[in-house]
């Protein structure tokens, strides 16, 4: 019997058991499932988005998703390859696929995010063009509606993004925060994006002898714990801060917005420096274990 053919195409619904049955168990030596299988039949639908599937007869060899952030910014996310099918060139068909739809929306970057722990991952996203761009690491500030900032805390967005466009928090992460429409996708924080923030009451400046940091709450979702309890998460885009006493300040600030909110759990995008996190680690604030990366290509690059 011959090789089967794999042809790529968009995903449909109709797509969907096959997917889920290789991607539910995606790391069986980690803490939870895939989260692809819940995200599925969302992801296909909507404009601004192209979601493949390498398709092998009646089986699917794979599926990633690219999305556009900005006029200029594409976001890769969610690839996943058959282990059946695994050593023959999937993933390399299927990015290549995704570059040349991002350029045709208009796109000059595209970016992924990977887990520091995921070897494999990094070693294919480097193979098929992608170029380390920045890390970042989760910080956990308990939820506490009663936390007082010792620092005044404001919702200047303009005082904000002049701190952030000189602060060496924007010089690691290349500008990059959490991206205001995609969840755990990362685009390029802009002026507007913080006068957006402020005027719905989710913008933290803490101010000292001028400024001294920012954050800024993005979203509320919630997740299951290892027991199936739902727990309700506030997201915020970014951590920034001058100093350890700053921190403490906008860390308060994050903890009394998710306190005041109900929120059970709290996740910050910092950057990964031994700065920010012993910061956070000296702030006694509980931090992720291990990084995260995002990489990037240049689609403006010849091919």
């Amino acid at each position: 019997m011959g090789v089967t053919e794999i042809e790529l195409r968009e995903a449909t619904h109709d797509d969907y058991e096959a997917v889920a049955a290789f991607t539910e168990n995606t790391w069986p030596d980690r803490d939870g499932g895939d989260y692809i299988p819940y995200v599925y039949h969302d992801w296909i639908e909507g404009d601004g988005n192209r979601t493949v599937v390498a398709a092998a007869g009646d089986d699917i060899a794979g599926i990633v998703q690219a999305v556009m952030l900005s006029e200029w910014e594409a976001w890769g996310q969610g690839m996943r390859v058959n282990p059946d099918f695994r050593g023959r060139g999937v993933a390399t068909d299927m990015t290549h696929d995704l570059f040349d739809w991002a350029r045709g929306q208009g796109a000059t970057v595209f970016r992924n995010m990977v887990f520091s722990w995921n070897v494999a991952g990094l070693g294919q996203s480097r193979a098929v063009g992608y170029d380390p761009t920045t890390e970042f690491r989760w910080a956990h500030p308990d939820p506490d509606p009663d936390a007082t900032p010792a620092m005044a805390v404001t919702a200047d967005a303009d005082a904000a993004w002049r701190y952030w466009s000189g602060s060496d928090a924007r010089a690691h992460l290349r500008g990059l925060a959490l991206d205001v429409a995609e969840s755990w996708a990362l685009s390029e924080l802009t002026r507007d994006d913080l006068h957006r923030t402020a005027a719905d009451g989710d913008l933290f400046v803490v101010q000292g002898g001028g400024t001294r940091g920012f954050s800024f709450a993005l979203r509320e979702y919630e997740r299951e714990n290892e027991d199936s309890e739902k727990r309700t998460w506030v997201e915020y885009g970014v951590g920034a801060w001058a100093d350890a006493d700053a921190a403490r300040s906008l860390f308060a600030a994050i903890a009394r917005d998710a306190g005041r909110r109900g929120a059970d759990r709290t996740r910050v995008l910092i950057p990964e420096t031994p700065r920010c996190v012993s910061d956070a680690a000296y702030c006694r604030v509980p931090v992720a274990d291990e990084p995260d990366f995002v990489l990037g290509a240049d689609l403006t690059a010849a091919d």
